[in-house]
């Protein structure tokens, strides 16, 4: 074997912005196209507006303009602008900035001087103007470097900061900023500081009344068993109630950051409502059954925060401040003295508490037996049966680095064919496959209880492990991949179902996913297309100018593993399932999957069509249905 040779030659220094290219991942996570909300693109947003929400919260600046308009983003704000000898240094110079002077910006999101380099060093364009005191400098960049350096001229602008950014296409393929994503995003920051106006595109987005505004809008409020507890305190604020699903749902944020995955102020919040409630009513009631259909939201601020990643989803800090209190103590005593005087003061708050306790008792302790036979058919089944074709990383793997940890999927597919052909297509590292036999129980309006009678449905919440919530799901994209014909699109409305139903949250967090695969295959002798509509059909036809071979797939069956390995690797295209601001669950279900439901009927014959297919050309006509034909109809989807 010849030997590689180890040289001074072989050692390389690389600069700030091919170190941020050459390793994205370390900066910004995961890469994505912009299906996911936590694809890097979102991240790139987030460091720009995390600047300009920094000045807000120092008060300078009431507003904060974003657009987005094909993939170019612009973000203004008017607070005092960058200081005009350090515009290029502050975006171009790692470990440059005004937030390692603590004095002001002590509990600052932003400390490690990296956000703004990378967003530069991964777009195809970057521009930064800073405007202070009437005057302006202006500075643009390609891929991190410098092209227009302008000198400081007269300006009558407001004082500020404008960014703008195109995401390099080499790193982010076939990227597209999603609205509601980034809506969504932004109400984040309304909620988190009240009184600031984001104006994204056409909309205004403003928040009076912080968390209680927060939890109003996710929530739906005339299913809560109680009016929201919102209490506000020094670096903290908390909002809570009780519902009526299953499971817990949380909103957490650290100096403004929305910490999805939690870490040590959300467990501390979960404890200290645990320990209120067992002091105040003096029972030591089960964890679970407080914690049972709690909504709540937390935010805190932390002197020089501890992240557990670059992404700044996991707060690892264990004190507030250097030297200072526990985030645990500094919670556990806020949450105890605000929480309990509450409850005090509004006793049939606290009886509509003990009630839902109560409620949570009766029925764990009625699916305990079932419970505990069901849990021991899928162990039997995980070991005897191959419904589940796992992969060797999962998500809630503590190994591995974060892109491999944040890419893992699980395709929960029908039938012995889709899923074979699936499996054999699959990247076995990263991607699992669930086999559905048949179609799944429709579980709209059903108790817990089903879930574990059902094998199907039991063996599916076994396989992504979230039977006590969806804090040791597996996959982090959850993903249904069914037939594109009328029974491939019921049994993925049952699916949606089920887990609406009963683990909300694992679509709130965005793990579910719908896979698009081509409805037709379009070629020649020299080339091949693969067609996802109508329109994309008509266009390869076009292209290939002649009579080229036209395939309908009815089903993914009939797609061998060599073309689906095409469709789940690089290519994959996947529809989120999003919940928009408002959206009321309990609502949606009872119209697709309740019994007999008339506006679904009256839906049905308002917008009934049938497509006929005359030589390639579609021909639309309305049919006037009875209600014996729409009966038929939504049996059939």
């Amino acid at each position: 074997m010849s030997q590689v040779k180890y040289t001074e030659d072989n050692i390389r220094s690389l600069d700030w912005k091919e170190h941020i290219r050459l390793r994205p991942g370390m900066y910004i996570g995961k890469l994505g196209d912009g299906s996911s909300v936590d694809d890097g693109i979102y991240i790139l947003l987030k460091e720009i507006i995390d600047n300009s929400i920094d000045e807000y919260v120092m008060g300078f600046g009431k507003k904060i303009e974003i657009k987005i308009e094909e993939g170019k983003v612009s973000v203004r704000d008017y607070g005092r602008g960058i200081p005009l000898g350090k515009v290029v240094d502050c975006v171009s110079k790692i470990n440059t900035g005004g937030k390692y002077d603590s004095k002001a910006f002590k509990k600052s999101v932003g400390l490690n001087g990296v956000g703004t380099k990378a967003v530069n060093a991964l777009s195809n364009y970057f521009k930064v103007q800073a405007v202070r005191d009437g005057k302006t400098k202006i500075a643009e960049f390609q891929r991190g470097t410098l092209t227009n350096d302008a000198k400081i001229s007269k300006s009558s602008e407001e004082n500020g900061t404008l960014m703008e950014f195109v995401p390099d296409n080499e790193i982010f393929k076939k990227y597209k900023f999603r609205a509601d994503y980034v809506e969504n995003q932004l109400w984040n920051y309304a909620y988190l500081n009240a009184g600031l106006r984001l104006h994204f595109n056409d909309k205004v987005l403003y928040s009076k009344n912080g968390l209680l505004d927060l939890l109003s809008r996710k929530c739906d409020v005339e299913k809560l068993r109680y009016p929201i507890i919102h209490l506000k305190g020094d670096d903290i604020e908390i909002a809570l109630s009780h519902g009526n699903q299953y499971g817990e749902e949380y909103y957490s944020f650290v100096n403004g950051q929305n910490t999805t995955q939690g870490g040590t102020h959300l467990q501390a919040y979960r404890e200290a409502i645990v320990k209120t409630v067992r002091e105040h009513f003096n029972k030591n009631f089960n964890t679970k059954d407080i914690q049972q259909a709690v909504v709540g939201a937390i935010s805190v601020r932390v002197e020089e925060p501890v992240f557990e990643s670059q992404t700044k989803t996991k707060l690892g800090s264990i004190n507030m401040a250097p030297e200072g209190q526990t985030v645990r103590t500094f919670i556990g005593d806020f949450v105890k003295t605000q929480l309990d005087n509450y409850l005090h003061k509004n006793k049939d708050v606290a009886e509509q508490i003990l009630k839902r306790i109560q409620q949570s008792e009766r029925e764990r302790k009625e699916i305990a037996g079932i419970k505990e036979l069901a849990n021991k058919r899928a162990r039997k089944a995980n070991v005897h049966n191959k419904k589940l074709r796992d992969c060797r990383v999962h998500y809630c793997d503590k190994r591995g680095d974060e892109d491999k940890k944040l890419a893992t999927t699980i395709f929960i597919t029908e039938g012995d064919s889709a899923s074979g052909s699936i499996t054999k297509a699959r990247d076995v590292q990263t991607q699992a496959v669930f086999s559905l036999r048949g179609k799944p129980l429709n579980s709209f309006g059903n108790t817990r209880k089903v879930v574990y009678e059902n094998e199907e449905l039991n063996l599916l919440q076994h396989a992504l492990d979230i039977e006590d919530g969806i804090e040791n799901l597996r996959y982090n994209q959850v993903v249904i991949a069914t037939d594109a014909d009328v029974d491939g699109m019921h049994i993925r409305l049952l699916l949606l179902t089920f887990f609406l139903q009963f683990f909300p949250d694992l679509v709130k967090n965005g793990h579910l996913f719908i896979l698009e695969t081509p409805l037709f295959r379009v070629r020649d002798k020299k080339q091949t297309f693969y067609c996802y509509s109508e329109r994309e059909k008509q266009d390869a036809i076009k292209a290939l100018r002649g009579k080229p071979e036209i395939t309908r797939f009815k089903g993914l069956g009939e797609i061998s593993p060599e073309e689906f390995g095409e469709f789940i690797g690089q290519e994959i295209r996947l529809e989120p399932v999003v919940l928009g601001e408002g959206t009321k669950v309990d609502e949606i279900l009872a119209y697709f999957m309740g019994k007999n439901s008339r506006e679904r009927q009256e839906f049905i014959i308002d917008n009934l069509k049938v497509e006929i297919d005359k030589s390639e050309e579609k021909e639309v006509m309305d049919i006037n249905a009875d209600e014996a034909t729409v009966e038929a109809l939504i049996e059939q989807a």
